[in-house]
């Protein structure tokens, strides 16, 4: 992989982090991710408007892509709303590259290697790290945080295969964010009754500032995986679960201990081992 794309990539990991944290730190979860996703699809289609159209082969992906993404940010704001950063977001991206090595294995039957079994074993001791102690989160939230990874691992699938099929993957970027972002409008009409209220004060701010950099992160996870193995690609971004113990710690003053530590650690290992296969 060139070293402008690995640069590239670690920098969507740190704003995949950063969007997360300012998520995390909202009162109203559901109210901050819908506007980050309808502001930054609102600029996305600025964009595609003088864009050539993606590919029509790629439109289904799209189609699906837009549907898994909604679902993921549903279970994602779940978890948010009693689980810690440190707790949701390793659990969350750790699950991702796990089930799709179990379904190689199960569904394909694809035979796991020593470093792909090392990664299983890793990811499922972080994650049982993780979700013990005192602090754990509860069932529910567990299983929201697992039930969004599936999500990632569904729709980073299906994008890798939609965006290498678009003929212009910023064009198929910009139109998947649009897509996004109304999408999220209907489901936040659809549960509240109403449309979401613009943002204001300090924590609109901040929620604008959360909009622009989930645009560019995904938008350059998407122009990656058109250039490079979805598999490396999906490796670097995983590095985004350091990023996001750290801000944690740092911006929401979540405490560290070396439960904690060790657990995101082992997360973040076991899904770089299976998604670099």
């Amino acid at each position: 992989m060139p070293p402008l794309t690995v640069s590239l990539l670690l920098l969507a990991a740190v704003l995949h982090a950063g969007w997360n944290t300012i998520l995390r730190g909202g009162s109203d979860r559901l109210w901050s991710l819908t506007v980050m996703t309808a502001l930054g699809g609102a600029a996305a289609l600025a964009l595609a408007v003088v864009l050539p159209r993606p590919a029509a082969a790629s439109l289904p992906f799209m189609a699906l892509s837009t549907g898994l993404q909604t679902a993921y940010a549903l279970f994602l704001v779940r978890a948010y709303r009693d689980g810690h950063l440190a707790h949701v977001y390793p659990i969350a991206r750790g699950t991702a590259p796990l089930l799709v090595t179990a379904g190689a294995w199960l569904i394909v039957g694809e035979w796991l290697s020593l470093p792909a079994l090392a990664g299983v074993g890793l990811v499922c001791a972080g994650i049982m790290t993780l979700a013990i102690g005192r602090d754990r989160p509860d069932g529910r939230t567990l299983a929201a945080a697992v039930a969004a990874g599936a999500f990632i691992a569904c729709y980073m699938i299906c994008d890798g295969m939609g965006v290498r099929r678009s003929g212009h993957p910023i064009s198929y970027a910009a139109w998947l964010l649009g897509a996004q972002g109304v999408a999220m409008l209907l489901a936040f009409a659809a549960i509240r009754r109403r449309l979401p209220s613009p943002p204001r004060g300090r924590h609109g701010a901040a929620t604008v500032v959360g909009a622009l950099i989930s645009t560019l992160g995904y938008g350059i996870a998407l122009w990656a995986m058109s250039r490079s193995e979805i598999a490396q690609v999906s490796a670097l971004r995983e590095t985004s679960i350091l990023f996001a113990a750290a801000f944690g710690a740092l911006f929401l003053r979540e405490p560290i201990s070396l439960r904690r530590m060790l657990g995101g650690l082992s997360v973040a290992a076991g899904a770089i081992c299976l998604a670099a296969l």
